[in-house]
């Protein structure tokens, strides 16, 4: 039996594990074992340069990246944070908001010092995920495809970071959608870092977008 290959174009291991979770929920026992996930990481492949202005831009830019270098279907996405009163900033620059890519503490701070005047009621912010698969030209006799589907999740930034899980905003954002209620006498919503993991997953934005992605990999790679 042959196994096919995919590969995600990043770097982080957690989020290969993530969606081999999701990739396998969605495939039969036969089609999952025939299936292999492997990172750009693994294949000691660089991070494309991120110069697009929209999120889907990005996904498809590192999905293209990777698929021409490999020959191999790519699944890659972008995604960010879009708080309403600030326009769609921080968006695409969220990973990079105070001037270091992946200084999440720092990008925290700037952000909630920007929005210390704006009242409770108008701290509403959104974040957005775009997942692209391309299956380039002859792979297995397959036709090329390009496909991205989207993901959002609703909610608003709270005064101060709360809760140790995740990453990046994840300790200022309280989805709207709450998968684990509360502990009892407590009325206060959760934040995404003070949800496990599975709860995140179940209403994330890119939970949503790779689970409508992956019904695309079922129907044309398997």
């Amino acid at each position: 039996m042959r196994t096919m290959r995919i590969v995600l174009a990043t770097h982080n291991q957690g989020k290969v594990a993530e969606i081999w979770r999701m990739l396998g929920e969605r495939l039969s026992g036969r089609g999952a074992a025939r299936c292999k996930l492997v990172s750009a990481a693994d294949l000691g492949l660089p991070d494309p340069v991120e110069d697009g202005m929209t999120f889907e831009e990005n996904a498809l830019l590192k999905a293209r990246f990777v698929a021409r270098r490999t020959g191999l279907p790519c699944i890659a996405d972008d995604s960010g944070l879009v708080v309403d009163v600030m326009g769609a900033a921080p968006g695409v620059l969220s990973a990079r908001w105070a001037g270091v890519h992946g200084d999440d503490a720092a990008n925290r701070r700037l952000l909630l010092a920007q929005l210390e005047d704006i009242p409770d009621g108008k701290r509403t912010a959104r974040f957005e995920c775009r997942a692209a698969l391309v299956v380039p030209q002859g792979y297995d006799g397959a036709k090329p495809v390009e496909i991205v589907r989207s993901g959002k999740m609703t909610g608003r930034i709270v005064r101060a970071p709360r809760g140790t899980n995740g990453f990046g905003y994840d300790s200022v954002f309280v989805p709207d959608e709450q998968p684990g209620l509360p502990a009892a006498g407590d009325a206060r919503p959760l934040t995404c870092a003070e949800l496990t993991a599975e709860q995140k997953n179940a209403v994330s934005h890119r939970g949503k977008a790779m689970r409508a992605l992956l019904e695309d990999i079922q129907a044309r790679l398997f």
